[in-house]
Parts: C-alpha cells; sequence; structure tokens
C-alpha cells in the first residue's frame, strides 16, 4: 500500500443523509413543542455533533443518561426514516474501488454514531475497503477539533500531510485543515463560499479521480 491516504466522512460525503437527519429531528423536536427552520438547521444541525445541537434547540447542555436516551431516540428515528432510501453520492463506490486498486489506505471518520455507521456500511458492503473506521463513540473531542483525523491518521500508519480528507460541513473542513490535512470540499450540503479553503471543490465523484488524487497529493 501507498504511504499516502483517503479519509471521508459520512453525512453529505458517501451518502446524502442530512435531508433525513433534518426529518428526524423535525419529529425529534415536534414532540418538544419545538420546529426549527431549514435555515437554522444549516447553521446549528448540518456536520455539527448532537451534544451541540441538543445544546442549541433544547437551550441548555445535555450530559450523561440524558444525554445517550435522547440521542438513541433521535438516531432511531433516522435509521427508521432512512434503512430503505440508502444510496451513495454518485460515484462514490467506483471511486472508492479505484483508490483501492491503487494501493491507497482508505478510512471513513464519522460525527454519527457507530449505529448509523453500521446501517450505511451494512448496506453498501464498503467496510472490507476500510483500514480505518471511526465514529462518534471514538473520540472524545469532536469536529471541529481535528481528533478524529489525527486518530485516523495513526490507525491508518501515514502522517497526517500524506492525507486527502472529503468533507461536505464548515466544521469537519475545519477538523481536516487544524490535523495539516489536504481537503475536497464536498458541495452536498453548502455552497463553496460557506466553507474554509479546500484544496478543490466538488458536487460528486464525477467530478474527481484518480489523477485528481495524485495530483492534490504532491
Amino acid at each position: 500500500m501507498k504511504n499516502q491516504a483517503v479519509i471521508f466522512d459520512m453525512d453529505g460525503v458517501i451518502c446524502h443523509t442530512n435531508p433525513f437527519h433534518s426529518e428526524a429531528f423535525k419529529v425529534f423536536f415536534g414532540k418538544r413543542g419545538l420546529n426549527p427552520t431549514e435555515e437554522e438547521f444549516e447553521k446549528h444541525m448540518y456536520g455539527k455533533s448532537n451534544k451541540y445541537i441538543f445544546k442549541h434547540f433544547l437551550g441548555r447542555e445535555i450530559v450523561g443518561e440524558e444525554f445517550i436516551s435522547l440521542e438513541n431516540e433521535k438516531e432511531g428515528l433516522f435509521r427508521e426514516i432512512y434503512a430503505d432510501k440508502i444510496i451513495t453520492l454518485p460515484e462514490f463506490l467506483p471511486f472508492l474501488e479505484t483508490l483501492k486498486n491503487d494501493g491507497f489506505r482508505t478510512g471513513v471518520a464519522t460525527s454519527a454514531p457507530r449505529a448509523n455507521l453500521d446501517l450505511i456500511m451494512g448496506t453498501l458492503k464498503f467496510a472490507p475497503k476500510m483500514e480505518s473506521i471511526l465514529a462518534s463513540e471514538n473520540v472524545r473531542n469532536h469536529k471541529p477539533d481535528p481528533e478524529v483525523y489525527l486518530t485516523s491518521a495513526k490507525l491508518l500508519d501515514v502522517n497526517p500531510e500524506n492525507c486527502l480528507v472529503f468533507e461536505d460541513s464548515f466544521s469537519g473542513v475545519t477538523a481536516a485543515i487544524n490535523a495539516g490535512m489536504k481537503v475536497v470540499g464536498v458541495l452536498s450540503s453548502h455552497k463553496q463560499e460557506e466553507l474554509p479553503p479546500c484544496q478543490l471543490y466538488i458536487n460528486d465523484y464525477s467530478e474527481v479521480n484518480l489523477d485528481t488524487v495524485r495530483e492534490l497529493m504532491k
């Protein structure tokens, strides 16, 4: 394998899950008499950890058993809504296959719970192609903290400067930059001007290929 790695976030990067998270949160908050707008979700839900989302919309810090209970409720709603709708962003799986055939190490690094990742990996069957798989339970500090990406680099046995990250959110791009990695911004949830500066921006994987990755990794 190369001493280079490509790491993918999950929500908005492997699959365009944000509309289904919005749907789940609308049900979740509706039970509590709250009705956030799509604009509020864009600012305070996409790419954010549940700890941040609950604190922002519920107006207080949620910790301990209460946090576990609320997260299980909301993510259970998401998995129920999304289970029969799982598809990747266009051309993700062929792109991943191309990377593996060329010897790149690959990983997934998400702020989502492992159960969500397992649901998606179980359907799409890409887990065997990942040398590193990290979800929210595997880190103490969530994006924009670089912990999940620095931990990924260690598991992949690759220096951070030799890692290329695909991210779609402000906090995710910031986390990758803070880790000292190169970043491709995936414009599934945000416009280019809403993200920190990336080496490249794409709408989906039909717009990137092996030559692009090699050039970015120079």
